[in-house]
């Protein structure tokens, strides 16, 4: 069970930081700053960089403590709350399913998060070697309270602007 954590934490955990150094850096054929930013603000969020700086360090910080074993709740704070809005905001129009833009892929990615956080990152963590007790249920439904809060009031300061009706004729 500890080397299945570890392979599960590492993989996850590397590919969210991963995505984080696309928003951040440019790196893997991400976007970088600029481009993520761009786009953020065509979905309301404004001032787009900031939002992709804040995007990107919650992928980033997030992924690394999750392959880490390190502060899994606060991992699991980050990487929910990242996924939480960009299933709202892009997503959750598109369906379930990952091959037509749904969000399938980002829940995975938030489940595997908050299941870390109630199982504990396993004795193969700088949690366990630090002895840090930070796993359980209290500390996942903390966790995703937080995330969620978070997360919906990141999505509240989002400017939508209402779609204009079509001229006719």
């Amino acid at each position: 069970m500890a080397l299945g954590l570890l392979i599960l934490r590492l993989v996850v955990g590397l590919t969210l930081a991963a995505h984080g150094a696309q928003k951040l850096f440019g790196w893997f054929g991400g976007y970088g700053l600029k481009g993520t930013g761009g786009f953020l603000e065509q979905l309301g969020f404004v001032p787009g960089r900031r939002n992709a700086l804040f995007a990107g360090l919650a992928e980033l910080g997030g992924g690394l403590l999750l392959a880490l074993g390190l502060a899994t709740p606060l991992a699991a704070v980050l990487i929910i709350s990242v996924m939480f809005v960009a299933i709202v905001s892009v997503h959750l129009k598109s369906g379930f399913f990952n091959h037509v833009q749904g969000y399938e892929y980002l829940l995975i990615l938030g489940v595997v998060a908050l299941s870390i956080v109630l199982m504990g990152p396993g004795p193969i963590s700088l949690d366990a070697v630090l002895g840090i007790q930070d796993s359980g249920a209290a500390w996942a439904i903390g966790a995703l309270v937080v995330a969620v809060a978070g997360g919906a009031v990141q999505l509240a300061g989002r400017r939508v602007t209402a779609p204009q009706p079509q001229k006719v004729g």
